[in-house]
């Protein structure tokens, strides 16, 4: 019999259901909802009254607090008479010892205790000391890049802030920081939908590579799980740039859902030459097709069954599943359209792009205005 996964609850989570309870909503109800423990909800409303905090550090009564003192205190004092212990290790650990207890002891005196020449540890302690600044740097990259960046990306970063790194040094770091990117994890492929049977042609045919802002608008859409529903998220990608210039969550894979995303868009529709899309339904339609003729726009379908027709679209559905939506839990329609608010600024002006020389869209956007100019 295969053992159930013990399930881990972030603080927000906690927070969540606790004001659920202090809002009126049954015990019972919640518990049986969100398939919690009647003694787990309890701790959480108690920790939440007591403390505010639900750190279980926060929560620990003054005897527990000395315990936890005394055994910092004890393995304080192991530490101390390990360091002895290092005299067969390599350099490196050597170093490490040295440099960790210098406040305690000279360093001459641990030099000749461990049997390392003092100008060995003060060259490697240098080198270690470049390597804790460049580790400090791919830390501070890979958070502020959503935990999304890898090797290749971080060391154009890493460049632009004038750090010259191999990926495997920055790939070695990453992993004895423990830095996994989101690109690690495999991605899950949705079931198919029927295609409409427009005559409509390609008529991009696989040019992606647009020189004029708005020539070009693609689009998609793709489903996100919302508390217990699935919801959809549709959005508009200008290739010039690859800017998300659009885009809509709603209940239903429709026309609705596609106009609204249409509607969204904050630049001149009539400067669009092109709209492409796969064959999906909702995306040929009445409503879309008016809209369309008003602003004068020329429909481009993708052949039958060839998603690479659409690739960029696709491409750009891939990063948001991986780096947005596969890393959250939407308790509600409302926080999926905050959410997505704040992702999709974050996407166009600060996430670079391989396709865009490791430039942001609008960053891509200025320098191609400049060049112009």
């Amino acid at each position: 019999m295969t053992k159930k996964a013990r399930r881990t609850f972030t603080a927000e989570f906690k927070q969540q259901m606790v004001q659920l309870y202090l809002n009126g909503k049954p015990r019972k109800d919640i518990i049986r909802e969100y398939e919690l423990t009647p003694s787990a909800l309890d701790k959480w409303i108690k920790q939440h009254q007591t403390s505010g905090s639900f750190k279980e550090s926060d929560n620990l009564t003054p005897k527990q607090q000395e315990l936890n003192k005394l055994r910092k205190e004890l393995k304080q004092l192991q530490m101390e008479n390990d360091i002895f212990k290092a005299s067969c290790a390599d350099t490196r650990t050597k170093v490490n010892v040295i440099k960790n207890n210098q406040h305690k002891y000279s360093i001459s005196a641990m030099c000749k205790v461990l049997q390392l020449s003092r100008s060995t540890y003060y060259y490697e302690a240098k080198e270690r000391q470049s390597e804790n600044e460049l580790t400090t740097k791919i830390i501070e990259i890979f958070h502020l890049s959503r935990q999304n960046y890898g090797t290749r990306k971080i060391k154009v970063d890493l460049k632009k802030q004038g750090y010259t790194v191999s990926r495997r040094r920055i790939g070695r770091i990453m992993r004895e920081q423990g830095l996994v990117s989101s690109y690690t994890v495999a991605q899950f492929k949705p079931h198919t939908t029927k295609c409409n049977e427009s005559q409509k042609q390609n008529e991009l045919n696989r040019e992606f590579h647009q020189e004029e802002e708005m020539t070009v608008v693609v689009s998609d859409l793709t489903y996100v799980r919302v508390d217990k529903k699935w919801q959809y998220v549709c959005v508009f990608v200008d290739l010039f740039n690859r800017d998300i210039i659009g885009y809509s969550v709603g209940p239903n894979k429709d026309a609705a859902l596609v106009y609204r995303a249409f509607s969204s868009i904050k630049k001149d529709l009539r400067n669009i030459q092109y709209f492409h899309t796969d064959r999906g339904n909702e995306l040929k339609n009445k409503v879309i097709d008016e809209a369309l003729e008003t602003f004068n726009i020329q429909r481009s379908l993708s052949m039958k069954g060839c998603p690479y027709d659409n690739a960029v679209a696709e491409a750009t559905f891939k990063i948001i599943k991986t780096e947005f939506i596969r890393k959250r839990h939407f308790i509600s329609l409302e926080e999926l359209s905050k959410e997505l608010y704040d992702y999709v600024n974050w996407f166009n002006y600060i996430r670079i792009h391989g396709t865009l020389g490791y430039l942001s869209p609008i960053e891509y956007k200025i320098e191609h205005l400049k060049k112009v100019v």
